[in-house]
């Protein structure tokens, strides 16, 4: 039956935005079938299922665009011995051995976790880019059941790396092939093909994954340049620098995302432009890891694909937003940088442009008539005007995560007025947490190796 969403105020995130007082869209099947007026539609959709805003915004759901659910059980983990000093420590000490404490039990949870809250935050598409060593065959299939069973919109990939070796980097070339081939058959999920970065890659493993994508009509979704050490990397391995090494060897183009790019140089960034490569910003993971800040404004000017994504941190993607905004004006003490516009357009219009990379033929991330019905209503009454053209500033300075009260994804009501429909929050968190120190004791083990290395 068809749902009538009325009494709000429409956000249609359209190019240019439109906000319509006292509106309404409804959602007939997957799809929006029609924007408008409550009146206008409330007369002629008579018969459909009413869900009344209360003058609450509605808006697409939130995307994100580069994100790790495996590092959830990272929350609260101690790390032994002194605290890692640089980037590179941590990968050794923290991520790499965290990655091969996963087994499936722990994928699973990792994702359902993840799940929850971005349900809960109004995040309805996100890109995953999933890593698990001692469980590669099949792991993207659990994910894609937990994706399923939440009702979310998801791509995903196997991280590709040469650091557990030929067998393990074979494995995980084999998954995201199998996977990308797999996942024609899930309508709210897709894949691409997922390496980790160039400093953990050789040429040969990057042209095998580059072989075996032919005919697969997909991109990479890699790590570039998070820390100098890539850059450094590449330079001793190749005499070039990573972007150069990764155009080379045909990991590039429109279908392609890199994440962070905080290390580029201008040239680097030339390319990436001319290959039409999206690049995804991380602010709360650059700044939690001591990397730097990329250089978001020159690579607006640039004319880069330039998206938002969280690396795992929490699936409040407005946090990302808060976070892009305040950090480039604080590195370069120049509060001009990463207006607020410019900040809706990465993580809004460019997001979207970017889901529909994955999901083709589909309109996401505009309430319109045709497009997909991801949908969430935000509890947001503001004290002064409300317009088109200040909104990025009203959701920078005034929205929080609690006020989401209800997330609509594919047309299927995932959350309403606060209360979670598909997943049982609790029970998720009850049997994450009693497998935590499992997964920790593994993780110990690991890290303790690391420590001696």
């Amino acid at each position: 039956m068809a749902l009538l969403v009325t009494h709000g105020r429409l956000v249609t995130w359209e190019e240019p935005n439109r906000i319509v007082d006292d509106g309404a869209l409804l959602i007939d099947s997957a799809a929006i079938a029609a924007v408008g007026t409550a009146r206008e539609l409330e007369a002629r959709y008579p018969d459909a299922e009413r869900l009344d805003a209360r003058g609450q915004l509605i808006m697409p759901g939130n995307i994100c665009a580069h994100t790790h659910f495996y590092g959830a059980y990272a929350r609260g983990l101690a790390i032994p011995g002194p605290a890692p000093k640089d980037f590179p420590e941590i990968l050794q000490r923290l991520w790499w051995p965290l990655d091969k404490a996963l087994d499936e039990r722990s994928v699973r949870y990792s994702a359902l976790v993840c799940l929850v809250d971005a349900i809960k935050h109004g995040t309805t598409t996100l890109i995953d880019h999933h890593a698990s060593p001692n469980f590669i065959d099949g792991s993207l299939d659990v994910i894609a059941d937990a994706v399923e069973q939440a009702g979310l919109r998801a791509v995903l990939c196997y991280e590709v790396s040469d650091r557990d070796g030929d067998a393990k980097a074979q494995a995980g070339i084999q998954e995201n092939v199998r996977f990308l081939k797999a996942s024609a058959a899930r309508p709210m999920v897709r894949g691409t093909f997922g390496l980790h970065a160039s400093l953990t890659l050789s040429d040969a493993t990057l042209e095998a994954c580059a072989d075996a994508a032919t005919g697969l009509n997909t991109g990479f979704h890699i790590h570039v340049a998070e820390h100098e050490a890539d850059e450094e990397d590449s330079l001793r391995k190749c005499g070039e620098r990573v972007v150069h090494r990764l155009h080379r060897l045909g990991i590039l183009g429109p279908r392609t995302i890199v994440a962070h790019a905080v290390h580029t140089d201008e040239a680097e960034r030339a390319l990436l432009k001319a290959t039409g490569t999206w690049i995804s910003h991380q602010p709360r993971s650059n700044m939690n890891n001591g990397v730097g800040a990329a250089p978001i404004d020159r690579m607006r000017e640039e004319g880069q694909r330039l998206v938002l994504g969280n690396d795992g941190f929490s699936n409040n993607m407005w946090a990302e937003w808060k976070a892009a905004y305040l950090l480039h004006k604080v590195a370069n003490r120049d509060p001009r940088r990463a207006p607020g516009d410019f900040i809706a357009q990465m993580a809004a219009q460019n997001n979207a442009r970017l889901a529909e990379v994955f999901f083709a033929g589909e309109t996401i991330g505009r309430l319109v008539p045709g497009a997909v019905a991801d949908v969430i209503l935000v509890d947001y009454h503001p004290f002064t005007p409300l317009s088109e053209g200040n909104l990025p500033w009203h959701i920078l300075f005034g929205f929080e995560a609690s006020m989401v009260t209800t997330t609509i994804a594919g047309g299927k009501v995932l959350m309403r007025d606060r209360r979670l429909l598909t997943l049982d929050e609790a029970q998720i968190a009850a049997e994450a947490r009693a497998y935590a120190p499992t997964v920790w004791d593994n993780y110990r083990r690991y890290a303790e190796r690391a420590l001696l290395a």
